[in-house]
């Protein structure tokens, strides 16, 4: 009872899932990726090991629709499932089955899936895959467009309640994410979805740059953070007063954050934090 697409990001290597469903939760069951094998969507009636049995098959060496015609033929339900899977090389596999709910369907593009059901229109799916063909920017965002288009197109016929994102990159362990984001209760999941995406983005930024204050102020991140990002472009500058002119008030409410500065400067992360905390 979902609508959702799969894809991979050609430029960057990029692989993820976005979901959104008016069911609970819906971003811990319904989306699967690992870096330098591929990605998965397995919806309705959903058995959330087409996941990981998935992601194991295409790390094998199977392609999409090898791995996922082996899980529907050992799966007696599979006339109620609907999967979307596409693998690191761009390959793209989906299936609807005749029992989902209507309306109900999928289409299989160029390095991704989408797909739905229990929808208010036929026209969600295709409007899924024109939003992304369409759109630029980076591969979440992407993702989110085209669930915004879903939504546009009618969306789930009984509303709105649960959303998720997950981005993983190109290389790296299992583990590593771009983005890894769940909305799992909210009147409007896109929108909350886009707003933790922007927040995401921020912080990447803050931690890439090396005017953190400036990088953190315009991602408009909470104010706690922009002033700490403050003491430590004034501490990596050598400027002891104006970094303990930013720690000061902190101190007052929380005195505390002194050791978290001193851990911070334990591990070489603020420099100068002896002289920060020192007594004037």
């Amino acid at each position: 009872m979902t609508y959702s697409i799969v894809a991979l990001d050609a430029e960057t290597g990029e692989l993820g899932v976005a979901v959104q469903s008016r069911a609970f939760g819906t971003g811990a069951a319904v989306p699967w990726a690992a870096p330098r094998v591929g990605a998965v969507a397995t919806q309705s009636f959903t058995e959330r090991s087409y996941g990981p049995l998935a992601l194991e098959l295409m790390r094998a060496g199977k392609s999409p629709a090898e791995a996922l015609a082996g899980l529907l033929a050992a799966d007696p339900d599979r006339q109620v499932r609907q999967v979307g899977i596409v693998d690191a090389q761009g390959r793209s596999a989906a299936h609807t089955g005749e029992d989902c709910i209507a309306e109900a369907g999928h289409l299989v593009g160029d390095g991704f899936t989408v797909q739905a059901n229990i929808m208010r229109s036929a026209a969600v799916w295709p409007a899924m895959a024109e939003a992304f063909a369409q759109s630029s920017g980076t591969l979440a965002s992407r993702l989110l467009t085209a669930l915004e288009a879903a939504e546009a197109a009618g969306g789930d016929w009984r509303g709105q309640q649960a959303a998720g994102l997950l981005v993983v990159p190109a290389a790296g362990s299992p583990w590593e994410r771009v983005s890894d984001l769940r909305v799992d209760d909210h009147e409007q999941p896109l929108a909350e979805l886009r707003r933790l995406l922007g927040r995401e983005e921020g912080y990447r930024a803050l931690h890439r740059s090396d005017r953190r204050a400036e990088a953190a102020a315009a991602a408009g991140l909470p104010e706690l953070d922009v002033r700490w990002a403050g003491i430590l472009d004034a501490a990596h500058e050598g400027d002891v007063e104006r970094a303990r002119a930013l720690l000061l008030p902190l101190l007052r409410d929380e005195p505390r954050w002194g050791d978290y500065a001193r851990a911070l400067g334990a591990r070489g992360l603020l420099p100068l934090a002896d002289r920060l905390l020192a007594d004037p």
